[in-house]
């Protein structure tokens, strides 16, 4: 696992996670109203909010990890001394039209539904969460054990869980869509129908209630 500076190199070194990023970062700009504030929420090196900053959104910064949070503080030192990316101990310190969650961050979660309530008391009336998660359907994994073992679950549960260090869990759009609800409602799902078999990330949007 990387973390800090070695997480910082090997994404910006990546062609795959850069063009999986960028299309992110487009499709959060594409839906932020113009000068609208934002929550990177799980903001790892501040790759993200840099972007949205630049754009013209002012942007806070949640994360968790000390390395990362390091790594941060450099990459975005000028937009932080400028005010133009607010560091928060906690999503609860800030309010924003929309809330961003890029490279599985809410795959780290078992459940989120407790997240979603703290979510909505952040977002403002009429924003959203947009989340990029790990694609259960990926037939590119189906050549790894873990995957095959745990389709049965998928199938029965929409959810499961890979036995390794960081634990990560996978889970069925509809599972993520129910744990949102009654604060947020699934508005879009990018890809979709057959393009969840050919895609590792899956970008879920969700519209406050």
């Amino acid at each position: 696992m990387h973390t800090g500076a070695q997480y910082h190199e090997f994404m910006l070194a990546s062609p795959r996670d850069r063009a999986v990023r960028e299309r992110f970062q487009q499709m959060a700009l594409d839906l932020l109203p113009a000068g609208a504030d934002v929550l990177d929420f799980g903001a790892g090196t501040g790759i993200d909010a840099k972007v949205y900053a630049a754009n013209g959104h002012p942007t806070f910064v949640y994360e968790p990890s000390a390395a990362m949070r390091s790594c941060l503080a450099r990459y975005c030192r000028d937009e932080m001394a400028g005010k133009r990316i607010v560091a928060v101990a906690s999503p609860l310190a800030c309010r924003a039209q929309a809330v961003t969650a890029n490279f599985a961050v809410l795959n780290h979660f078992a459940d989120h539904g407790a997240l979603f309530e703290e979510l909505s008391c952040v977002v403002r009336r009429g924003g959203f969460v947009l989340a990029s998660m790990l694609n259960p359907y990926y037939l590119g994994d189906a050549r790894y054990g873990w995957w095959r073992a745990n389709l049965v679950n998928l199938l029965r549960s929409g959810r499961y869980a890979i036995e390794s260090e960081s634990r990560i869990h996978r889970f069925a759009p509809r599972v993520v869509a129910r744990a949102a609800s009654p604060y947020f409602r699934m508005e879009r799902l990018v890809p979709h129908g057959l393009g969840l078999a050919v895609q590792l990330y899956m970008f879920l949007l969700l519209r406050l209630i």
